[in-house]
C-alpha cells in the first residue's frame, strides 16, 4: 500500500521536496589551500583541497592539470564502529567507486589547462554519517576547490580561476511510494528506489545513479525524482555562493 505525500511524515516535519538543514563552513583547517565542513542535517564532511606541484607521468608536459579525490569515514562516524581502512589493507570497493565519482564530478567543471601542471587532491573525510555523504562530499568538495582556485589567483599562482562552474549534488528516492528529497540514513535503508544526481549551474548532468531495490520503477517518476533533485541542487548552489562570497 502506497502513502501519499501529503501524509507522509519526516522526521522533524520536513517536507518530502526539502533539503535537509544545510550549512558549510569555510576555512575549517586553516592549513588547507581550500577547506570546507559540509554539514547536511546529521551528516557531516570535512573537505580539504591540496594543491601539488605534479601531475601523474601521463600527463606529464601537456600543460594540463588533474584533479582527483580521496573519501574517507571516521571509525566512529556510524553507529557502531567501523575498523579503519587501513587496518583491512585495502580500500573498499565502496570508497573506491566514491573516490571516483568526486573526482569525475569536480573534473567535469576544471579547465585543466588553466590550471597547468599541478594536481588538486581533494580529501573528504565524513566525520558523522547519516545519508547523502557522497553528495555532501562532492557539493563541499567543489566549494573547498573554489577557495583554492581563488587563493592561488590573489598569490598571482594562476591568471584566473580554472573553475568553470559550480557543481553539486543530491539524493533522491522512494519511500513507502512517496518520493523523497535528500534521504536520510532511516530513509535510506528502507527505500524502494535510491537516486544521486550531480549537476552543474547551468543545468548539465554530470552523473545519475539510479537503482530499483526491489520492483521497476516508471519513466514518470525517474523525472519525477530529477524534478525534485534540480530543485535541491539549485539550494545547493546558492549555498555554495554565500559561502563563497
Amino acid at each position: 500500500m502506497q502513502t501519499s505525500a501529503a501524509s507522509f511524515f519526516r522526521q522533524g516535519g520536513r517536507a518530502v521536496d526539502s533539503l535537509r538543514p544545510v550549512r558549510l563552513v569555510r576555512d575549517y583547517v586553516a592549513v588547507a589551500e581550500g577547506s570546507i565542513l559540509m554539514e547536511l542535517g546529521n551528516t557531516r564532511v570535512l573537505c580539504n583541497a591540496s594543491v601539488e606541484q605534479t601531475v601523474p607521468a601521463w600527463l606529464r608536459n601537456s600543460g594540463r592539470g588533474w584533479v582527483t579525490a580521496e573519501y574517507g569515514m571516521l571509525p566512529r562516524a556510524t553507529l557502531t564502529r567501523t575498523p579503519r581502512e587501513a587496518e583491512r589493507g585495502k580500500v573498499s570497493g565502496r570508497t573506491q567507486e566514491i573516490q571516483r565519482l568526486i573526482g569525475r564530478s569536480l573534473r567535469a567543471v576544471v579547465d585543466m589547462e588553466a590550471l597547468g601542471e599541478r594536481t588538486v587532491v581533494l580529501d573528504c573525510d565524513v566525520l558523522q554519517a547519516d545519508g547523502g555523504t557522497r553528495t555532501a562530499a562532492i557539493t563541499g568538495a567543489c566549494a573547498a576547490l573554489a577557495i583554492a582556485f581563488e587563493r592561488m589567483v590573489a598569490a598571482g599562482t594562476l591568471a584566473r580561476s580554472p573553475l568553470k562552474q559550480l557543481v553539486a549534488a543530491t539524493s533522491v528516492g522512494v519511500v513507502e511510494g512517496v518520493t523523497l528529497l535528500d534521504l536520510a540514513y532511516e530513509e535510506d535503508s528502507q527505500a524502494e528506489v535510491d537516486m544521486n544526481v550531480v549537476m552543474t549551474e547551468d543545468g548539465g548532468l554530470v552523473e545519475v545513479q539510479a537503482t530499483a531495490e526491489r520492483t521497476p520503477f516508471a519513466r514518470e517518476r525517474m523525472l519525477e525524482m530529477m524534478q525534485y533533485a534540480q530543485q535541491g541542487i539549485e539550494q545547493l548552489l546558492a549555498e555554495q555562493r554565500k559561502v563563497l562570497g
